[in-house]
Order: structure tokens, then sequence, then C-alpha cells
């Protein structure tokens, strides 16, 4: 299957849920995640959910990372092929912008390289750790700007596909977090 043809399934696959099973998956993904080695470092980037799409409700997450005390970036698209990580305080005003995602709209810009944990949104993934998202290339960018030890974590609702097609800027995950189980990579 060609990486259109699998978005298009995961995409038909997320409009089939309610409301009620997103939070319930997602609630359940936040709970595995405290489970994972990664409480230790100071830097996260987390995305902050579109709900048109049926994404992932990072809030319970956001909601982890604060009561460790953590530093947590959320994204912002610049010059529609970058991201711009901005650090999340308790002032920082959120905006929903192009496409419905949600930005802060100003704020403290991190640079990539200090950025130790990444929560990856995806549209899918496979056995050894490929993903597909969205298309636009934007996460592949900014993967390859961080350090390296730094730790790239995908959010599915689903299990992996057995194999996905890459090109040679993808970036592979560490890890995915699903509501049943970890695959580590």
């Amino acid at each position: 299957m060609d990486k259109n043809t699998i978005r298009q399934k995961y995409i038909a696959l997320r409009k089939a849920f309610t409301s009620e099973e997103i939070e319930e998956k997602s609630l359940a993904i936040a709970n595995l995640s405290l489970e994972m080695p990664i409480w230790d470092k100071e830097f996260y980037h987390i995305f902050l959910s579109i709900v048109e799409k049926k994404e992932i409700n990072t809030d319970y997450l956001l909601h982890i990372l604060q009561g460790k005390d953590k530093n947590i970036c959320v994204p912002v698209m610049k010059n529609g092929k970058d991201l711009v990580h901005i650090l999340l305080q308790d002032n920082t005003r959120i905006e929903t912008v192009n496409f419905g995602v949600p930005e802060p709209i100003d704020g403290i810009s991190i640079p990539s390289d200090k950025i130790e944990i990444v929560f990856v949104p995806l549209m899918a993934y496979d056995r050894t750790g490929n993903r597909i998202g969205y298309g636009k290339g934007f996460y592949d960018r900014f993967l390859s700007q961080t350090s390296k030890g730094s730790l790239f974590i995908g959010l599915s609702f689903f299990g992996p596909e057995d194999a996905i097609a890459t090109d040679p800027h993808d970036i592979k995950l560490d890890y995915c977090i699903t509501p049943e189980k970890i695959y580590r990579f």
C-alpha cells in the first residue's frame, strides 16, 4: 500500500470513533506512558490535538508533564515548512489557526537541539518504527534537527502495519504508545 492509501485507511478508522472512545483511548495512552523510561529528562515536545481530525487527545499527557514539572514545548508552523517550539507557560495563549491546528500565538522559542523527548503525531507506523504523518514533512525536518539521544515517541490508537515504504528523509520512531501496548523499535 502506498502512503496516501494508508493515510486514507486511518482517516476512515479515526472517523468511526466516538468522542467517548477517543477520550478513553487517549487516557489509556497517557497512563501507559508512565511505564516508560523517559521521565528523567527536562525538555519535552508535544503536539496539541486537532479535534476535527479525531487525533489523540494529548491533554492527558500534558497534565502528566505539568505534574512532573517538565519544560513543555508545543509546535508552531512557520514559513509553511518548519516547526518552531514554544515553551508552554501558564500565560501562553493558544489559538486555532490553519487546518484547525491549535498553536501558541507567542512565547519563548526553544531550539530543536534542546528537546530530549518528542511525542510525535502520526497516521500510521510499522513494526520497525517507520511512520506516516500528514505528508508535509514538518516532523521529519524537526526530528532531524534534534540532538543525538533524543527519543521519538509516536502516539497511535492502532497497532502497527507490517511494513511502510520509506523515503530517504523519513525519521524512525524509537517507541509508539497505543491504548494497549508500548512498541519499542
